[in-house]
């Protein structure tokens, strides 16, 4: 074989680079993955509004992975053409959520590796991800943050409630106040000593304390 043979192509001498069976395998395999994907995705999802749309893509993600790495491990030429297709390639869709990130490069990452025949390293290296994700995305702890919305109808009150307040949990730190005629609303940023929240009931009793919220709170969003 010459340096030309190797950049020689024709379209027949294509179609039977990938035989049946390791695109069929391959395919598989990639839907299956991608399905686990999908599952623990949907299952660690923390965000405001969960998007089913997104999900269903990681699985298409996977699959087509999976079929492009194909194509260019069996071709030196089309190899060649798709880094330049793929160069101009632009998505500008934002992503919202950090951890979504994460999965879309797992996703790929799985693709790319089942397509290169590595089926044990794609197959145990999911299954670890998954546990570790599943393990640390979604546990609660009584350390995370919250905003304690307070609602008071004086200067004395809300010195009440903010020492009150401050005795209770383990952190409280004023974010932002808001002061109105014959009105002060305080968010407090706080850290609960554990997980119960009995202590706002006793909060809404003082005098000049007319209403009291608290939201969970990561820095993106408040739910």
């Amino acid at each position: 074989m010459t340096f030309k043979d190797i950049f020689k192509s024709n379209f027949l001498e294509n179609v039977a680079s990938v035989s049946i069976i390791d695109m069929v395998l391959a395919i598989i395999l990639a839907f299956c993955v991608g399905l686990f994907i999908f599952m623990i995705y949907k299952r660690t999802y923390s965000g405001v509004m969960y998007s089913s749309g997104f999900g269903i893509s990681l699985i298409a993600m996977t699959m087509i992975t999976t079929l492009v790495i194909l194509a260019v491990t069996s071709n030196v030429v089309l190899s060649l053409g798709m880094v330049g297709a793929l160069s101009i390639v632009r998505f500008r869709t934002a992503v919202k959520e950090p951890l979504d990130i994460a999965f879309m490069f797992w996703a790929i990452a799985v693709g790319i590796v089942l397509a290169a025949g590595m089926i044990p390293l794609a197959v145990f290296g999911s299954v670890v991800i998954g546990i570790v994700l599943l393990i640390f995305v979604n546990r609660k702890s009584h350390t995370q943050p919250y905003i304690a919305v307070v609602r008071c109808t004086d200067q004395k009150a809300e010195k009440e409630a903010g020492k009150y307040l401050a005795s209770e949990v383990e952190k409280c730190v004023v974010k932002s106040k808001t002061v109105t005629r014959g009105n002060i609303e305080i968010n407090y940023e706080i850290r609960l000593k554990d997980e119960h929240t009995d202590f706002l009931n006793q909060m809404f009793v003082l005098e000049g304390v007319e209403n009291v919220v608290l939201v969970s709170y990561n820095g993106d969003y408040m739910g």
